[in-house]
């Protein structure tokens, strides 16, 4: 009796086999449920309306191109309107030091509409549009930069209709993260916790269960 036990004891603490606790308090894991940062804050207009910084860049204001400014000036007035022509540009709100990367080419930029970079307009001067999100709010770049100087004058303008299409999405988004939650503590809801687990352990032989209600007998080979 002596020499089988130690053998097991021995075996269990080499790694060969795993002790019977460790076994009884095994559970399979439970599933990761991953919340996707939202682009947009529960209430836009609000922030747009009360935000400081919305505050100011929604005054028109001096704008100025600022890519290469190491280059001399004829060439990046031929940067910028390349720039331009191909969709983007950077600017960059005098006042306030906020800078953007704006996008006019619908393949940049999903929001892009017709007529967002604009030569035409007026003479000597670029008017440009640009829709994107900014710090959780749907906004929208309106102002125009003269093509001798590469200053201007824009601001920014809440975003109406696409803040109601991110507000749709971000519901949509939570409704569908608070239902994966609801289903995963219905499934859980009546997995036993580890103590009841440990304490209801599957029998080790006559007299040495571990579970309530066993009859205690005297340690065998001692």
């Amino acid at each position: 009796m002596h020499h089988h036990q130690n053998l097991g004891d021995a075996a269990a603490l080499a790694g060969m086999m795993p002790p019977y606790e460790t076994m009884a308090m095994y559970e399979p894991p439970k599933p990761r449920f991953i919340f996707k940062m939202p682009r947009v804050v529960p209430d836009q207009k609000s922030k747009f309306e009360t935000d400081e910084l919305f505050r100011r860049l929604s005054r028109e204001s001096e704008v100025r191109y600022t890519g290469y400014r190491e280059r001399a000036i004829d060439e990046r007035r031929r940067i910028f309107i390349t720039d331009c022509r191909k969709g983007y540009a950077e600017l960059s709100f005098v006042a306030s030091g906020t800078n953007l990367h704006l996008y006019f080419n619908a393949n940049r930029n999903p929001y892009a509409q017709e007529q967002e970079c604009d030569f035409e307009k007026e003479r000597s001067k670029v008017h440009l549009r640009s829709s994107f999100i900014l710090n959780g709010v749907c906004v929208r770049f309106r102002g125009w930069v003269d093509l001798e100087r590469l200053d201007g004058v824009a601001c920014l303008e809440y975003d109406e209709g696409r803040a109601q299409l991110e507000d749709a999405q971000l519901c949509e988004q939570i409704e569908s993260h608070n239902q994966r939650m609801a289903e995963s503590k219905r499934i859980y809801a009546h997995t036993p916790p580890q103590d009841a687990v440990r304490r209801t352990g599957p029998a080790h032989g006559p007299g040495m269960g571990m579970g309530t209600g066993s009859a205690a007998g005297p340690p065998m080979g001692w």
